[in-house]
């Protein structure tokens, strides 16, 4: 058709023709194009599952639906790259960045701790389409996407950032005074426990997302707490090396992880004191501290805590069950008479 001279007619069928395959291929995917206004009238369970929707579609869409357009535009327009690269930008600009855009405005929602892990697996999946995207979209003309993207990560990032920092806060803020019965574990400690476990999982994401923010707590980390400097701290050769790079960021999130359970432990310190019976408060921290390092070497949180760390608070429960056995038998020695003690003396002399 453009050798007879029909060459605009062709590009036009063409563009008419792909587009509406990309728009229902889209649909067929599962994802739907949704406003700021709409996201924001679900309820977080039924957005949860236009999330789950939107991850398991989009490496398809960019992995193989564009891709494969941008594959037919290549083939069909090879005699002219100014062709090639408008079919294509025009075909599939769109729905590109309707997928992109979705992302941040998820991001744009009111923020909860509860939403971070969501947050992660949508930065995760951007992140690693990014390399494609990057690759494909490379033209001029398709700078916008490029730029929706870089958008959805910056977004996505700060959101993560702030939700963990809103973890942390939320932890100090407890103030909950009832007592648990017979030193039990704390419903704080088991949520929090259970929070790090899931958080465990994407190491590799936050890392990326704290790469360039490095972490200086309030006060300086007890060196009995942690034992992982030398992950924390990268060696001074080969500063600029990835590995290197990786190391650190792996470091960063583990002394991240580590303040985490600490304020963790110095809210269950307060809590202790609430108990008259100072037993029971050495029962309630032997408890807590040992469903702790439980937590911990269940999961991934002993790579980012290490041996040591839970060697050292497995010593810190027993330290504080044998102080609340030593405070309850010593209870039950000063209620024994006198003289019935005296007596039992003689007997066994």
């Amino acid at each position: 058709m453009i050798s007879a001279g029909y060459g605009m007619e062709c590009v036009r069928v063409f563009k008419t023709m792909r587009k509406s395959f990309v728009d229902e291929s889209v649909r067929r995917l599962g994802f739907e194009r949704l406003t700021q206004s709409q996201i924001h009238k679900f309820e977080w369970e039924a957005l949860e599952s236009k999330i789950r929707d939107w991850l398991a579609a989009a490496p398809v869409a960019f992995r193989a639906l564009f891709t494969g357009e941008r594959l037919l535009c290549d083939r069909v327009f090879a005699g002219s790259d100014s062709i090639r690269e408008s079919c294509f930008a025009d075909v599939t600009r769109d729905a590109a960045a309707r997928f992109l855009a979705f992302p941040e405005l998820v991001a744009r929602l009111k923020r909860s701790p509860e939403k971070l892990f969501r947050i992660l697996d949508l930065h995760n999946a951007v992140a690693e389409l990014w390399p494609d995207i990057e690759s494909m979209f490379r033209f001029e003309s398709t700078a916008a996407i490029r730029k929706q993207a870089v958008n959805s990560l910056l977004r996505l990032t700060e959101v993560a950032r702030s939700s963990l920092a809103e973890f942390e806060a939320a932890i100090q803020r407890d103030a909950s005074r009832s007592l648990i019965t017979v030193g039990d574990v704390h419903p704080l400690t088991r949520y929090v426990m259970n929070y790090l476990v899931f958080l465990a999982n994407y190491q590799q994401t936050l890392a990326d997302i704290f790469a360039d923010l490095a972490f200086e707590p309030p006060s300086p980390l007890p060196e009995s707490f942690f034992d992982a400097a030398e992950v924390a701290t990268p060696p001074s050769s080969s500063p600029t090396s990835a590995s290197t790079t990786s190391s650190a960021a792996s470091g960063s999130i583990s002394v991240r992880i580590a303040w985490l359970v600490l304020v963790l432990i110095c809210k269950l310190d307060v809590k202790a004191e609430l108990y008259r019976e100072v037993a029971l408060s050495y029962l309630f921290l032997a408890n807590n501290i040992q469903f702790i390092v439980r937590k911990v070497k269940e999961s991934k949180l002993r790579l980012l805590l290490g041996d040591l760390w839970v060697a050292r608070h497995e010593a810190k429960a027993r330290h504080h069950a044998a102080s609340c056995e030593r405070l309850a038998w010593s209870k039950v020695a000063a209620t024994v008479p006198a003289d019935t003690s005296a007596e039992l003396d003689a007997r066994e002399a």
